[in-house]
This record gives C-alpha cells, sequence and structure tokens, in this order.
C-alpha cells in the first residue's frame, strides 16, 4: 500500500524506539490506522514533522507498506482550527477515545470521519468564543449518536420495540440495548435506564437542551456500555477529576490510548 496526502486525524501518540513514535490515526479512506513515524526532529521543508502531527487538526499524511503496521511517508497540515482549551479539550479526547475503543483497524467509516471532523470544528467554536458546557454538551451528544447510528448500535427512538407502537410522549419507557425502548407501567420506580416518551421524542428531534439533554447523556451511555467493555473511559475520570480544568497535552494523549 502507498497512499499519498490521505485526510487524516491524529488520535494517539506514544514514544517507539529511537526519535520514533507509533500514532494512531482515523484516515476517511483508509479508517483507523497504526503507522511508524520515524525522525520526528528531523529538519526538513515546513520544519520538524513531529510539529504538525498534533491532535484535533485536519491532516495530510502519507503512507506506505503492508500489514497492521504501516510506516508513515509524509504529513501536512489540512487545515487551521482555534486550539483547544478547559473542557472543549477534554471532551475532544473523548471522543477520541471513543473511536480507539469502538472502530477497527481498517474500518472504513467515512461519515463517522466527517462527524468527528464537525464535532471537533465545533469544539474548536465554542472554545474560541468562550462559550460554556450549555454549547458543549448538543456537539458531544450530536456525535455520539451518529457513531452508535453508523456502528449500528442505534435503537429505534420512534417506536415501542415490542408492539411497533409509536413513543408517546404521556407514556414511561425502558431502554434496553440492541433490542429498543420497552414501555412500562407509569407507577414503575424510575431507573437509570428509563426515560419519559417526551425525553424520547426531543432527542429523537436532536433537542439536547436542558433536561433533555441529561436525559440524552444517560441514553448514550447506556447504549455505549456494552461496546466499550468493562475498562472505565480515562477521559471521562479525566474530565470528572479534573474539575473541567485543562489537562496536560502529554499525560491526556498517554492516557488516552487503546
Amino acid at each position: 500500500m502507498r497512499v499519498q496526502l490521505q485526510p487524516c486525524y491524529l488520535l494517539h501518540r506514544r514514544p517507539f524506539r529511537d526519535n520514533s513514535e507509533l500514532l494512531d490515526v482515523f484516515s476517511v479512506e483508509h479508517g483507523r490506522l497504526g503507522l511508524v513515524a520515524r525522525g520526528l526532529s528531523r529538519r526538513r521543508r515546513g520544519g520538524p514533522l513531529g510539529a504538525v502531527l498534533q491532535p484535533f487538526r485536519p491532516l495530510l499524511l502519507s503512507f506506505s507498506g503492508k500489514g497492521e503496521l504501516l510506516t508513515l511517508t509524509g504529513a501536512e497540515s489540512g487545515g487551521e482550527l482555534p486550539p483547544l482549551h478547559g473542557e472543549a479539550l477534554l471532551s475532544a479526547f473523548y471522543l477520541s477515545e471513543l473511536l480507539l475503543r469502538l472502530l477497527q483497524r481498517f474500518e472504513v467509516q467515512p461519515a463517522i470521519f466527517t462527524a468527528y471532523g464537525a464535532a471537533i470544528a465545533d469544539l474548536s467554536d465554542i472554545a474560541d468564543g468562550e462559550r460554556t458546557r450549555v454549547a458543549l454538551e448538543p456537539a458531544l451528544r450530536r456525535f455520539e449518536f451518529r457513531l452508535l447510528e453508523e456502528l449500528g448500535y442505534a435503537v429505534d427512538l420512534s417506536t415501542e420495540a415490542s408492539r411497533g407502537a409509536l413513543i408517546r410522549a404521556d407514556a414511561s419507557y425502558a431502554l434496553v440495548p440492541d433490542f429498543g425502548l420497552r414501555e412500562i407501567a407509569v407507577a414503575a420506580p424510575a431507573s437509570n435506564s428509563s426515560f419519559s416518551g417526551a425525553e424520547v421524542i426531543a432527542i429523537a428531534q436532536g433537542d439536547f437542551a436542558g433536561a433533555n439533554g441529561t436525559a440524552a447523556k444517560r441514553m448514550v451511555r447506556i447504549l455505549l456500555h456494552p461496546h466499550l467493555g468493562s475498562a472505565p473511559l480515562r477521559s471521562r475520570s479525566m474530565f470528572e477529576t479534573s474539575g473541567g480544568q485543562q489537562a496536560p497535552e502529554g499525560e491526556t494523549l498517554k492516557a488516552g490510548g487503546a
């Protein structure tokens, strides 16, 4: 395989032998790839290659080889975005960790690639405009639901799974991963997996404001859990322990690995 200037995003990097690194990247036409980047500090046209290889920026990567691990042969910037800070930065690491956990090597997912780029751009806008989590949460939910849909893990939010009846705003439902929404008695004790019909309808319409956003976050966690495995998401725990403060970039990159 020999590929030139493929649109990519860097998901993770770690040291590898002398002056080299192992890169986990997400490419538009070849899916998630493992690349060996050699001589990152060596001067070349446009400066050191390592300076170009930054997360959350559109990249154009060239690589060659065969098998599971390919060799990086070139890298260029694919565009500029405002730098991420604070909660927006930690949220971007969370999105990357989802891809590292859920995407198989060489699994081509152009719609997810586009959705990831749009989410990173949204987070950059939020960081640049110093807006709050009120704007950040909908960006995360849009990506998560698109990811679930493209990977085949989503459930039908328009109908009740057992009978096929339309979701009613005045009813209550329990969410069962890989099955769908099951209507439950209104008097049943509330649980983490239960939702009002009004919440389900709002989520299906992409309304993630206020209480609907909180319900959407619960729903996403329920749907993702069976596919993420038992190990907790490191980016999520870092976000919770940081209190929304920016994490050191090098430490986060190491923590976010698959």
